[in-house]
């Protein structure tokens, strides 16, 4: 398989080294560490927010690194949670006295090594809170998980959370924003073909050409099922109904929606995606307010998607509408 890597014990490291060199005014690398934070954080008087986990899955998490957003992102090896030690320097580095919130997708070493970090940090008398997202509505349990999955949904969490620290929300408030993301949405995805890691050069699971793996997790995780290939519209059907029935929203609802491709997909199709999505909500009676459509989670360069729905009242609207600008993310 070819890939534009020189080491694959390496790629983390080149690829921090090369965000910085990319965006000099908007980040820095804390020496030592595979963390990255704003150039100008710590930011006085808001609430830092900070975020982690296995790389593999940009823009995410560092991506988002910026006004309206996240105040650092550590990254890991590829799919593998950052070390609780690089997890605490980053909580100390952006924290400005506010306190600070970790952001974290619900994997178990993600979690283990954020609460290690939370404890470390509070050592330092630095206050820090805590959230944990599940929005994958496919499977309750995983090989990496016990409840549901963190995936894609997370990004409205550091959306709606950032413009709440940005407009000088106290670290309650912006853990509420938070945890009213977390219990309005949904993301469910499907797989198309594996993805290949750096390591290991070669697909991570088996699919057959004619198949594919319906509730993937974004590490490559079984899904809820596995079959023959379907339509477009088959698929997004499938992926939204399931959605929609773990959200169980009221007719007239106002949704926020995010068709995310997992890193091989074309945008041509996400749009497809998209398009069927959009009628599926209006047949339930529901009203989008925004949607989104690229790549804002992905799995290296598994061809596939994810569906996200976010149920929005006017407090979200604003927040996730504010102004944000990160390298991956403008509005």
């Amino acid at each position: 398989m070819k890939k534009l890597i020189n080491d694959p014990e390496d790629i983390v490291d080149e690829m921090l080294e090369g965000m910085v060199l990319a965006y000099p005014d908007r980040l820095r690398r804390l020496d030592g560490t595979e963390v990255l934070v704003r150039a100008d954080g710590p930011v006085d008087g808001k609430v830092g927010l900070v975020s982690g986990g296995g790389s593999g899955h940009e823009p995410t998490h560092a991506g988002y690194i910026g006004d309206g957003m996240l105040d650092g992102a550590a990254a890991g090896q590829v799919f593998t949670s950052p070390t609780a030690d690089q997890l605490s320097e980053m909580v100390k580095a952006c924290d400005a006295g506010e306190g600070v919130l970790n952001i974290v997708k619900n994997y178990e070493g993600d979690v283990m090594n954020f609460d290690t970090a939370a404890e470390m940090a509070a050592m330092e008398d630095i206050e820090v809170e805590q959230v944990v997202v599940d929005d994958d509505v496919a499977v309750e349990d995983s090989l990496y998980t016990s409840g549901r999955r963190g995936v894609c949904g997370t990004i409205l969490v550091h959306k709606a959370a950032g413009a709440k620290a940005a407009a000088g929300g106290d670290l309650s408030e912006v853990k509420a924003v938070a945890e009213k993301v977390i219990e309005n949405t949904g993301t469910m995805g499907t797989a198309l073909t594996s993805c290949v890691t750096p390591d290991k050069g070669e697909p991570t699971f088996d699919l057959g050409e004619d198949e594919i793996e319906l509730g993937i997790g974004i590490h490559g995780e079984p899904g809820t099922e596995r079959t023959d290939m379907m339509s477009a519209d088959e698929i997004t059907t499938h992926l939204t109904e399931k959605v929609l029935e773990d959200l169980a929203l009221d007719d007239g609802q106002e949704v926020m929606t995010i068709v995310n491709g997992m890193g091989g997909t074309p945008l041509m199709e996400l749009f497809v995606v998209n398009r069927k999505l959009q009628e599926i909500l209006g047949e339930h009676g529901l009203e989008t307010w925004d949607s989104w459509v690229g790549d804002y989670m992905t799995s290296l360069d598994m061809m596939g998607c994810s569906v996200t729905v976010c149920a929005v009242d006017d407090e979200l609207k604003e927040l996730l509408g504010a102004p944000v600008d990160t390298p991956a993310l403008k509005q």
